[in-house]
């Protein structure tokens, strides 16, 4: 298959309407890595054979695509592009992307897929990385430990320092802020050949950068070459309607900021027979099954008193994934506080809800699900039938021993 890039149509058809994303713009525009790259005249990279790692949202601040920026670079050579899950148009949903090639600037560049099945499919090759003189990442992340993309960046890095090349990270935004962590860190983190979501020892929703997550990550791969071209005027308050950056989307399932913030706890319920909203107007923003009583589940749900939130019943018919094609009655998740609301505790409570009122309908299919929630302890309080509130102590215990094992890879400050 043949990637023929219309780079103009590609990266327009992929953003989403920038004035509607943002509610405020940052007093001093961000930069981002990339952008940092090119103000510096590409230092870092002149005179290298490149391999870059990116997809569609590997933009500068005014839309321009990396490839054709790196392709058109003074004293760089962009020798070939790695894409990762959901492939270089990040719209793919396939299990197992192929390889291919980009035709950027009259050159035909090979374009590899880091998305072939499996932990090891994710990492690129000695013969591909064979010539390179510098590895490069530049994707936006949406801040969830089981949202590919720093799996990739890790099992990259690793792959680097085997081959011995320079490994840099062009760092982003984490577009759900840099302050709040949450949710447990998983029970089989960097165990060999072990699954992609559950790669990186972080919380579930972790704060982080790339290019922290990279030097957390660097302290056990120990990759001497590691650079991080850091970002400018990016606090770790801001969330990613206040960079004045355009968002871009980052996968198929990810249209705006709301399935973002979400997305760290609603993603949980993927494995049970539980639609999550893919394939309707709010993924993660909506959940649904036909044996569900929308108006008790919202009613039950909103006297907890969750902070930052509240539930409408809704009936939706998902468009793919459980339930396609299925008028399936359920709630819609309206983020009331996104400063207060806390995603990992709207799972908990959506558990614990539908497994007291629906016993004989849900199920958790824990064999799956443990890769995302990442610990056994869960499974545990979920059989024994404890309340939301021991679920909540599990996953504030956990996120607060990352919060303090992060702090010495963090490099931007909180306000």
């Amino acid at each position: 298959m043949k990637i023929k890039l219309s780079l103009l149509a590609l990266f327009a058809a992929s953003f989403c309407a920038c004035a509607a994303a943002r509610r405020r713009a940052a007093p001093t525009p961000v930069l981002t890595g990339l952008d940092v790259l090119e103000a510096d005249g590409f230092r870092e990279l002149r005179g290298k054979r490149v391999g870059l790692i990116t997809n569609t949202t590997g933009v500068d601040r005014h839309g321009r695509a990396i490839v054709d920026i790196l392709a058109h670079a003074k004293g760089v050579r962009l020798a070939a592009v790695f894409s990762p899950e959901h492939g270089f148009a990040a719209v793919s949903e396939d299990p197992k992307i192929f390889s291919s090639h980009l035709d950027i600037g009259g050159r035909q560049i090979p374009l590899y897929s880091l998305y072939k099945g499996g932990a090891e499919g994710m990492r690129p090759t000695p013969d591909q990385l064979g010539g390179l003189d510098t590895l490069v990442f530049d994707v936006q992340d949406v801040g969830a430990r089981f949202y590919t993309y720093l799996a990739t960046m890790a099992m990259s890095l690793e792959a680097a320092k085997q081959a011995g090349l320079e490994f840099v990270v062009l760092d982003r935004p984490n577009p759900i802020g840099g302050l709040i962590v949450e949710g447990p860190t998983p029970d089989e983190a960097g165990l060999v050949g072990v699954d992609p979501v559950a790669y990186l020892d972080v919380s579930t929703r972790h704060g982080l950068t790339a290019g922290e997550a990279a030097l957390l990550d660097n302290a056990t791969v120990g990759h001497p070459d590691l650079v991080i071209v850091k970002m400018k005027n990016w606090t770790r308050a801001m969330w990613y309607d206040d960079t004045g950056l355009p968002w871009t989307r980052p996968s198929p399932n990810m249209p705006d900021l709301e399935a973002a913030t979400l997305y760290p706890g609603i993603a949980n319920l993927e494995f049970s027979n539980i639609s999550v909203g893919r394939g309707t107007s709010t993924p993660f923003g909506w959940i649904g099954a036909p044996w569900i009583h929308s108006a008790a589940l919202a009613d039950r749900l909103n006297a907890s008193l969750l902070e930052g939130v509240r539930f409408e019943a809704a009936t939706r018919t998902p468009s793919k994934d459980v339930y396609a094609g299925v008028a399936c009655p359920g709630v819609r998740i309206i983020v009331t506080d996104r400063e207060t609301v806390r995603p990992l505790r709207i799972f908990a409570l959506l558990a614990v809800t539908l497994r007291d009122l629906y016993p004989n309908d849900f199920k958790l299919k824990w064999e799956h699900a443990r890769r995302l929630i990442g610990r056994h302890r869960f499974l545990e309080l979920y059989e024994t039938g404890a309340p939301a509130s021991e679920f909540y102590t599990l996953f504030d215990q956990e996120a607060d021993r990352f919060a303090e094992r992060r702090k010495p890879y963090l490099l931007y400050p909180d306000k």
